[in-house]
């Protein structure tokens, strides 16, 4: 609650002037809720058989898990404040070459102005009517076009430089205010931190002689074990509904790639045909067009032949009077087809239609993903097969020295799980492997836990830490920081209690891991 208020005083510090920092992190704590809420409701439903108060260790859950989220926060905050103060920097740099250029510039323009008003700045229509020579007004003009164009980039390059010069102001101004409140973000922390550390101390002293007593208790020890299996067996249960809900989505959106691909095939195919069916009836058009100028013609030349053929009269050879014959009856002309002026001299031709532009179809607006509850995502799962390649090769989580093997008898309990290393406290422990976070919270009897899933069923498990350094759903690489090592969880010694296991069963990391 505590760690809370401090967060909110600072929010409330911050909130006239919100920074771009702020505005990614909301975003960021957004994506990790519906996980953590996944993750929270896992580790209620393991503890539903169990008594709440069954483990003095479980009263110092809240201050040990605050002193690790307060720890992580002061390391991310460090990494923050390294990484604004490197673009700062980069920044003030920028700041000071805009600038120069600015200036340099400035003093360009200012001497063309100057240049231009001691010669006078001769009008171009008053150099055209001086009546001087031609040659020298075609030069000077094209002097003056020059210098024109030139006074036009140069303002044109000013402007946008002055205009960068504003946004690395700003820029530089987020990245101080940034600065200031990663500043006041770790002043909290530190007070946080100091606080809960205090408060632990406190209660470690009262809670000393029942934490001694509980852990020779052989059934707490075997309650512990079985605590873990549900907790990994539940884990390989997410991870799998994780992965066919990943197979689910991807199948879903192949299949919507598909029914695109479809529908963009058979409008395709439906635009061809209707453009197939409409260049036809285009060539019909003018072939029809062209078959009744051809008959025209041939009609008007018919009725020209015939009226010819009715104009001569027969030649006789004597001038022997010989009755004249009448004429038969002239064929009635058939009605006069209006022809173009272009007919009377060219033959028909078959006139060249453009076909119309086909219309583009409208674009199909694309299905919108129905609303739905926010779903834990965890980062991509590594590949099958690649963690098994890496039997005997694996680096020690933490340098320390190993004070329990497993399979070693745990007094007069059962047997070790995992290695237990001691270690100094605050020592940084590595991820043995490429994976990613599947678990990061406080658990009864393991402390600040942490599970990474490498893959093929395969997870490590690093327990009783002071503070974890990664979050649920990150993804790691091998030799990541991932937790610095402690006593939480009511263990006496400072260390790191490490598992290995596959299809949910622990086997023994000294196989694989070089200590």
């Amino acid at each position: 609650m505590l760690c809370l208020a401090l967060l909110l005083s600072s929010g409330a510090a911050h909130g006239a002037r919100p920074t771009e920092r702020s505005k990614q992190k909301a975003a960021a704590e957004l994506q990790r809720a519906g996980l953590q809420q996944k993750l929270t409701a896992l580790k209620r439903d393991i503890s539903q058989t169990e008594s709440a108060k069954d483990d003095a260790a479980d009263t110092l859950a809240e201050s040990e898990l605050a002193i690790s989220n307060a720890n992580r926060a002061l390391r991310d905050l460090a990494q923050e404040q390294s990484e604004t103060s490197v673009k700062l920097n980069a920044l003030g740099k920028e700041h000071r070459e805009l600038t120069a250029t600015v200036e340099k510039q400035k003093g360009q323009l200012s001497k063309l102005l100057r240049e231009q008003y001691v010669a006078g700045n001769e009008d171009r229509m008053k150099l055209l009517l001086s009546g001087d020579n031609p040659n020298r007004i075609n030069r000077d003009l094209q002097l003056m076009a020059y210098v024109s164009q030139a006074q036009a980039r140069l303002l044109e390059s000013l402007r946008a430089n002055l205009l960068a010069v504003e946004k690395n102001q700003a820029d530089v101004q987020n990245a101080k205010d940034e600065l200031e409140e990663i500043a006041q973000e770790e002043r909290d922390q530190k007070v946080v931190l100091e606080q809960e550390k205090a408060r632990r101390a406190s209660m470690l002293a009262n809670l000393s002689q029942r934490l001694v007593a509980k852990r020779k208790e052989a059934g707490n020890v075997e309650r512990d074990e079985q605590r873990m299996g549900n907790l990994v067996d539940k884990l390989a249960k997410l991870i799998e509904e994780q992965a066919a809900a990943a197979a689910a989505e991807k199948k879903r959106q192949q299949l919507l790639a598909e029914q695109r691909a479809a529908a963009k095939a058979a409008a395709a195919a439906k635009a061809a045909e209707e453009k197939r069916e409409r260049l036809l009836a285009a060539r019909a058009k003018v072939e029809a067009q062209a078959q009744a100028r051809a008959l025209a013609e041939r009609e008007r030349l018919a009725r020209e032949q015939q009226s010819k053929s009715g104009k001569i009269k027969p030649q006789t050879p004597a001038p022997v009077p010989v009755p004249v014959p009448v004429p038969a009856p002239a064929p009635v002309p058939a009605p006069p087809v209006k022809l173009d002026p272009i007919d009377n001299v060219e033959p028909p031709q078959i006139a060249r239609v453009e076909p119309k532009p086909e219309p583009k179809p409208e674009p199909r607006p694309e299905p919108k993903p129905e609303p739905e509850a926010a779903r834990p995502t965890l980062a991509p799962a590594p590949p099958d097969g690649a963690f098994a390649s890496l039997k005997g090769q694996l680096r020690a989580p933490v340098s320390g020295r190993v004070a329990a093997r497993f399979g070693s008898k745990r007094g007069d309990g059962p047997t070790w799980k995992g290695v237990f290393i001691k270690t100094g406290e605050g020592s940084e422990v590595h991820a043995v492997a490429a994976g990613r976070v599947v678990f990061s919270d406080w658990m009864r009897g393991f402390g600040n836990l942490i599970i990474v899933d490498h893959g093929g069923q395969y997870m490590s498990i690093y327990g009783n830490n002071q503070s974890l350094l990664k979050r649920a759903g990150d993804s790691v690489r091998s030799g990541d920081a991932i937790a610095s090592a402690g006593n939480s969880g009511g263990n006496e010694e400072s260390g790191l209690y490490f598992e290995l296991r596959h299809q949910g069963r622990a086997f023994d990391p000294a196989t694989w891991v070089k200590f």
